[in-house]
């Protein structure tokens, strides 16, 4: 293997996250060193995750993984934001901030993920984008490692960081709360931080923990089940089961609230890499990172974020497919076979027409349900580049990283995640306008506009009370939508999974 170019080093100065210092290539010399290019809004870098969490502890004695933040979104290049990132997907390596693209540039960069594969005398020795890479990096690394003993130029010793979850681990009751569902029974949350899922009345009592509060796909009794960062949910009142989106398991589970047990119904455990319109039998088909759900008849409308696709499940028969999408990321309106979305994270219907908050673009989209089955854009820029904070009409409206979108009364409330706003949209004419939030990051209740949040990314209405998950405070806000005034929350009886074990869970039925 001929070394090509010398790695270029690390800015001075720079910020950096999980580690007490600054890292230097100088200072990494005699170690195998992967610089992961990413940004947290993109769903192909948090599938390279578990690759790299894999590879880490595989080589620890002679590998660095090193994280370079490059934010897409202006919102993701504000370091306290970073941070919340690193907490919520346990990132355990460390991560530079790199401002305004400089360390991106100079390793001609050109697409999230790219791995920057560099050798222990400094020198870049090979570059990969993309996913589904832990083979091509396993055998570079290995390969590069048995050069370097042959010459005795590596150096093996296992390196230790002070990471962020150590100096502010997150031991609030409710972790990054993913998306949240008002229900004639009470409030069902996905706790996605701490894998589970928490169901209260609507005065905050918790009636029922679903999950272990571990990672993983079990299924089984709720004292049992495990999920894994579980988001969107649908609830079928007249039997009793609430599906839920199983995002990092790619798959689809069905909670029994009469059995108290819950099963898989789709997906296989593994992540699809097949993105082309495909389908087949829901517990034979693999899936890619479901998000959000939406229940019509006997038919589950799936946002598929990490295929960019929009899928289907009859459930009486089990088959599950793509609805609309090619699976290309993009923002293409047109019939369902020609569409393209980019990561869309929130679905919701009127019965007519699902509306889709398609994160990665930043807009609004619809998809008729009946003939002639049209996808049209609501609102927003429909380019994947062009982002903002903008009230007004149609395309000329400007959101950030849009992740949930509720139907109620002829309007759409929409999450405007990256802005940290909730805003009202008119499907029929694209009009959009702010309604809660000042557009600062923060925990502040209030009214209207007076009011602050944090990347809120799910949103419930039920009478006159519009529910909020408060992704990075932590929290679910109520909304009185008579006065506009935003509370938040408590819970009694609710704590950390490895905090305490919660009382009253069994109130229910």
């Amino acid at each position: 293997m001929t070394p090509c170019v010398r790695a270029p080093e690390f800015p001075q100065n720079y910020t950096w996250l999980n580690t007490d210092k600054p890292l230097s290539l100088k200072q990494l010399r005699g170690r195998v060193v992967i610089l992961d290019f990413w940004t947290y809004c993109c769903i192909n870098c948090l599938h390279i995750l578990p690759d790299l969490k894999y590879l880490e502890n595989k080589y620890k004695d002679s590998l660095t993984v090193i994280g370079v933040h490059s934010a897409k979104f202006d919102n993701e290049q504000e370091t306290e934001n970073i941070r919340q990132a690193i907490l919520r997907y346990d990132i355990e390596h460390p991560v530079l901030v790199d401002q305004n693209f400089r360390v991106w540039q100079e390793y001609t960069v050109r697409a999230w993920p790219t791995f920057m594969i560099i050798d222990p005398k400094g020198y870049v020795v090979g570059y990969v984008s993309g996913e589904g890479k832990r083979e091509v990096l396993d055998k570079l690394i290995a390969k590069t490692i048995a050069e370097h003993q042959q010459k005795g130029t590596i150096n093996f010793q296992e390196i230790n960081h002070i990471l962020e979850k150590q100096q502010q681990a997150i031991i609030s009751p409710l972790a990054f709360p993913g998306k949240v569902l008002a229900t004639p029974i009470g409030l069902f949350i996905a706790d996605s931080g701490h894998h589970r899922l928490v169901l209260s009345n609507f005065d905050g009592e918790v009636l029922h923990i679903i999950g272990t509060g571990q990672p993983g796909l079990i299924d089984g009794s709720f004292s049992e089940a495990q999920f894994s960062a579980p988001q969107g949910m649908v609830f079928d009142s007249e039997n009793q089961i609430l599906f839920v989106a199983d995002t990092e398991n790619h798959a689809l589970r069905r909670v029994d609230l009469q059995r108290q047990i819950v099963e898989t119904i789709a997906g296989t455990g593994e992540q699809s890499r097949n993105i082309y319109p495909h389908g087949g039998v829901g517990l034979e088909t693999a899936l890619n990172s479901p998000w959000d759900l939406v229940k019509v008849g006997n038919i589950l409308f799936i946002a598929m974020a990490g295929s960019h696709q929009i899928w289907q499940m009859n459930l009486a028969t089990n088959i599950i497919k793509t609805y609309a999408g090619t699976g290309g990321e993009g923002c293409v309106d047109g019939s369902l076979i020609e569409s393209a979305f980019a990561q869309p994270s929130g679905i919701t219907t009127d019965g007519q027409q699902l509306y889709i908050a398609d994160s990665e673009i930043s807009t609004i989209r619809s998809i008729e349900i009946f003939e002639p089955y049209q996808v049209t854009t609501v609102c927003g820029s429909q380019q994947l580049f062009s982002f903002g904070d903008v009230d007004g009409q149609s395309t000329d409206v400007r959101l950030q990283h849009c992740m949930a979108v509720e139907y109620a009364g002829n309007f759409l409330w929409v999450a405007d995640t990256y802005n940290h706003k909730i805003k009202l949209v008119s499907p029929s004419t694209g009009n959009c306008q702010t309604i809660l939030g000042d557009g600062l990051a923060g925990l502040q209740d209030g009214q209207g506009k007076n009011s602050r949040f944090f990347e809120p990314s799910g949103l419930s209405l039920m009478g006159s009370h519009l529910y909020i998950s408060d992704t990075n405070n932590h929290v679910i806000r109520c909304v009185d939508l008579n006065n506009f005034a935003v509370t938040t929350m408590q819970f009694s009886g609710l704590c950390a999974p490895d905090i305490c074990i919660p009382q009253n869970q069994d109130n229910l039925l």
